[in-house]
């Protein structure tokens, strides 16, 4: 397994939880209108309503999963063509460096991130009105299927947290990763689905978010410090081998 696997999950959680309220802001809309498009009956027992809401996002995540182990597979057929010199390194600064751009996105003061969105609109131009054709959402097979479309719908943040899973050079790898980041998601936006109206407002809320992203900022910024560190070590170690070995 991948050695930077353990320490990415962590990184694909943490991210996810708190990106969770940018997905809220952007797509709290679209849950509350399938939470009221449901029947009255299924609306007033709320462990139903937990049940499509739950459903919903299994198919995001699993969008997000199969997403991920395309991509990967991909990277992992050039990586082994390429036989990158250092590219484990290489790619250990490339997840820090996008894990900062989402804290600086997050915070307001990194913009241009949504311009990754342009890449999946023409995709997205052609599932959005498959999306439509599911409306309305009345049984569970047509919540699976629409949250499945639904997680294809065009996002800077978790475009970048596929750029990030492309970096592991492994379909399953790349996979897991994109999991644990959608499960990292999941508790706010299941708690969207029951709390609509509060939680849109306080995802909206620009000090909330620049504190959020004040704090992916850090995580980035501690990350790059320990990279630096075992860099060091590293190379330490491979001077004092070199060394003893000439000896």
């Amino acid at each position: 397994m991948n050695d930077m696997l353990t320490p990415s999950l962590l990184t694909a959680f943490t991210v996810g939880l708190l990106s969770s309220l940018h997905c809220l802001s952007m797509c709290g809309s679209i849950m509350g209108a399938l939470s009221f498009a449901l029947p009255s009956q299924t609306q007033q027992r709320w462990w139903y309503l937990s049940a499509y809401i739950l459903i919903y996002n299994i198919g995001r995540i699993g969008s997000y999963i199969i997403i991920g182990a395309l991509l990967g597979q991909v990277s992992e057929t050039l990586i082994k063509q390429m036989f990158l010199h250092d590219g484990h390194q290489l790619l250990s600064v490339l997840t820090i460096v996008m894990m900062l751009m989402i804290g600086l996105y997050l915070g307001g003061w990194f913009s241009q991130l949504v311009q990754l969105e342009k890449i999946g609109k023409p995709i997205w131009r052609y599932l959005e009105p498959l999306g439509r054709r599911l409306m309305p959402v009345d049984t569970l097979p047509k919540a699976l299927a629409y949250g499945t479309v639904w997680g294809w719908m065009p996002c800077g943040i978790v475009y970048t947290m596929l750029l990030m899973a492309v970096t592991l050079g492994s379909a399953i790898d790349s996979a897991l990763f994109m999991l644990v980041f959608g499960l990292g998601t999941l508790p706010t936006l299941l708690a969207s689905g029951l709390f609509t109206s509060r939680l849109y407002h306080f995802a909206r809320n620009p000090t909330i978010r620049r504190w959020i992203g004040s704090l992916i900022v850090l995580l980035a910024l501690i990350s790059l410090f320990f990279w630096f560190q075992h860099s060091q070590n590293q190379e330490h170690a491979t001077h004092h081998h070199t060394m003893h070995t000439q000896e």
